[in-house]
């Protein structure tokens, strides 16, 4: 096993390096190095693709709809489409493996520990990061929850002679649940709930039973939520580049499927004038880190810009040094890292 394949064991590894001092330099595979690998992270954009299947089935008693509810538009077909629920964008970070650097182990500096990510990516020096790990954005999902009408019909509309008496006895209690609900707001129920619990459930019910009987007429639609993820690395600044591809009938396709409307993603570099410094150059007298740069990312389609705002990108910045002088014996310098940016988020010492 290599050095690169033993700094991959570890959901997130910390290495002790004792009282050994650092000198860094370019990872090199070929060569069997005392010391630590570590890698600096690039920017990927993350974009999650909310869309949901949208199936309409029409009630049963749609003809009546407009009769009885003045309900107009209601359609007595059947429909299933795709919709997008929401687009939501974010930065990951992920080992560069053109910034691999070996801390080697000398004796006039030190670096007691080194905290690594399963990645390889680093995260602390001389101290224990804090948990990075990404929160799951809660997606709000529409309720489901068909209520079956019949659960809540009298004898007299179960046993309706046709479909039409059974519309209008169904109508008829349609606003007598109205009615019961606005008298119960209102305070002037026959019976009103003895406190505002009991109330809340009365209207509940109420706003149960009324949607179910409601549905028979206006049809029901049911909403079913997938989530797809798109990556994208950016490596200059790119404008309306197609990033997938969007359908009514079809759903998410992909950048390539003409079937679909195209959904753009732009990235416009505000770092034009840095130029990443040139470490390969130069001897390395310290630890390698990254200063990001930024960008503005945009994802939109031809009706609706979905997202627009500035993000932080490794790519479009330029790496530096913390230099062995604050790792020598008499100054313990603790670092945390961002493992996303690879840039110090804390640096102290005592």
């Amino acid at each position: 096993m290599n050095m690169m394949k033993k700094i991959l064991i570890a959901a997130s590894l910390v290495i002790s390096l004792g009282a050994y001092a650092q000198e860094v330099t370019t990872y090199n595979p070929n060569a069997m190095e005392d010391g630590v690998v570590y890698f600096l992270p690039k920017t990927q954009i993350e974009v999650k693709v909310i869309a949901n299947k949208v199936t309409y089935t029409p009630g049963e008693l749609c003809q009546y709809a407009d009769r009885y509810l003045k309900l107009q538009g209601v359609s007595a077909q059947p429909k299933e489409y795709w919709e997008i629920q929401d687009i939501l964008v974010s930065a990951i970070g992920v080992p560069d493996t053109n910034k691999a650097y070996t801390i080697k182990l000398k004796d006039k500096t030190v670096t007691s520990q080194v905290e690594l990510t399963e990645e390889g990516i680093i995260k602390a020096i001389n101290t224990t990061s804090p948990d990075t790990e990404k929160e799951e954005q809660v997606i709000e999902k529409r309720s489901n929850a068909r209520i079956n009408p019949r659960n809540f019909m009298t004898e007299e509309m179960l046993m309706a002679g046709s479909t039409g008496k059974m519309a209008e006895l169904i109508a008829k209690e349609i606003y007598n649940i109205r009615e019961s609900k606005n008298s119960l707001t209102r305070g002037q129920a026959d019976y009103m709930p003895q406190d505002g619990a009991a109330l809340k459930i009365m209207l509940e019910n109420l706003d149960k039973q009324e949607k179910a009987f409601t549905d028979m007429f206006s049809g029901y639609t049911d909403y079913q939520p997938q989530t797809f993820t798109f990556y994208f690395e950016p490596s200059q600044s790119v404008k309306d580049q197609v990033l997938f591809r969007f359908s009514n009938k079809l759903g998410i396709l992909t950048y390539d499927n003409l079937a679909g409307n195209p959904v753009y993603i732009s990235v416009t570099n505000h770092n034009n004038t840095l130029t990443a410094t040139d470490r390969e150059s130069k001897k390395l007298l310290g630890v390698i880190y990254n200063i990001p740069g930024k960008a503005m990312v945009v994802v939109k389609d031809n009706q609706k810009v979905y997202h627009k705002a500035d993000m932080a990108v490794t790519q479009f910045g330029e790496t530096e040094v913390l230099t062995n002088s604050l790792f020598n014996k008499k100054v313990n310098t603790r670092v945390i890292f961002n493992p996303i940016t690879g840039g110090i988020v804390k640096i102290d010492k005592d």
